[in-house]
């Protein structure tokens, strides 16, 4: 394909993917689709990659681009949800081989969270290219850590495709305390850490988390024309539970309840936009949990009708609140039993603190104040890793 052809089908993607809430001349362009940007870097090497089903090109996976610009492709690690990206949340992936290629698939998810010296062997360079929608616990950061810690402790380079950040318009939430680092949170940043995966793997390595004497050979291709100011449409659904925008939005604020007795819709076709329980004491509206293949099996109260909100009408400006958990905790007649896993629901807040105020009674301006010094603290830190516009600031 001539590079005037290929320019005219990527204008045309790449409409499709993203907009902005700003004119702009030039449209969006997340880095993976920049392929001349980053070729010369993959050249004469051996490259594993480091994706999942979000790193599409013009309805080619970037396994597959690769292999026609004749790049060598020695493996691929996948994450979470697997290469395909439809394994449950939590479920196994297992190890296995991509039918189309014969190339070896490595599962970075479950007891092998980190490559291995014996799965890098050979490896010149990792390409990192998943769709992250800014949120602390999504594992997909972790992964890319646990990626970036192995590279650098076998001379592997580490090259992130940057991608837009759905939730970058903005930061808030508490900042993880370091006693409560696990998979959900690897790093003392806020629960909306508003940086793009590649500002955020400077971030690691800039603020020396990587936890390694190694010295890590980082290199992040940017995205072509993006703003923090702006906003983003996800073309593929990052997770078979985010299957669109307003779920993605919503996202930070209802992931508490998955420490608690209240269903967020897995099981449904909209998850992470509905709250509902058994009890009708809440509310009126009600849906019943499923299994569904692809998304959900066993999902919480499955076959049972639950009652509460429906959050479906929500404004895609929506930000990160308390309100939900703080009014269904509030609303419940079992209050001792409302948080059902109270470790868990420490480690999505990254604190011991946050379940204690909703049990005493705080409201959200209160709770909000006891974090705003840590996350002042982590702002100023941010702004050394921004790679573009950023909301509120002027860049040099």
């Amino acid at each position: 394909m001539n590079s005037l052809l290929f320019k005219f089908f990527l204008t045309f993607f790449v409409i499709g993917c993203g907009n902005s809430t700003e004119k702009q001349l030039n449209p969006t362009i997340p880095a993976d689709a920049q392929i001349e940007s980053y070729l010369p870097y993959l050249k004469d090497k051996n490259v594993a990659l480091l994706v999942n089903h979000s790193a599409f090109i013009n309805g080619k996976h970037l396994l597959d681009t690769l292999l026609d610009y004749q790049i060598k492709i020695a493996k691929i690690f996948a994450p979470e949800h697997g290469f395909r990206g439809d394994a449950d949340r939590g479920a196994h992936v297992s190890t296995t081989v991509d039918e189309a290629t014969g190339i070896p698939i490595v599962s970075l998810f479950g007891k092998n969270k980190k490559p291995s010296a014996e799965q890098l062997n050979g490896v010149d360079v990792i390409v990192f290219d998943i769709q992250d929608v800014g949120v602390r616990f999504f594992t997909y950061i972790s992964t890319m850590y646990y990626a970036m810690q192995a590279a650098a402790e076998n001379n592997v380079e580490f090259i992130v495709l940057d991608r837009p950040n759905p939730l970058g318009d903005y930061v808030d939430g508490p900042v993880l305390q370091p006693e409560f680092r696990s998979f959900v949170g690897m790093f003392p940043i806020p629960v909306v850490h508003g940086l793009t995966v590649g500002e955020l793997a400077k971030m690691i390595v800039g603020e020396k988390w990587l936890n390694t004497e190694q010295k890590l050979n980082l290199k992040v291709v940017p995205v072509a024309n993006y703003s923090h100011k702006m906003s983003w449409s996800i073309a593929i659904k990052p997770s078979p539970n985010l299957p669109n925008d307003l779920s993605i939005r919503l996202y930070p604020s209802l992931c508490f309840f998955e420490a608690t007795k209240v269903s967020i819709g897995r099981g449904t076709q909209f998850p992470f936009q509905v709250i509902g329980h058994p009890n009708s004491h809440y509310k009126d509206f009600s849906f019943t949990p499923v299994d569904i293949k692809g998304m959900q099996m066993n999902p919480l109260h499955e076959n049972t009708e639950c009652f509460g909100v429906d959050l479906r009408g929500s404004s895609l400006n929506h930000k990160f609140t308390l309100k939900y958990i703080i009014n269904f905790y509030a609303d419940s007649n079992n209050k001792p039993q409302f948080i059902s896993n109270i470790k868990w629901f420490n480690l999505l807040a990254g604190n011991d603190i946050l379940s204690k105020q909703i049990i005493d009674g705080k409201t959200e301006q209160e709770i909000r104040l006891s974090w705003q010094k840590e996350l002042q603290e982590y702002k100023i830190i941010r702004r050394k890793y921004i790679l573009y516009p950023d909301f509120g600031i002027v860049m040099e």
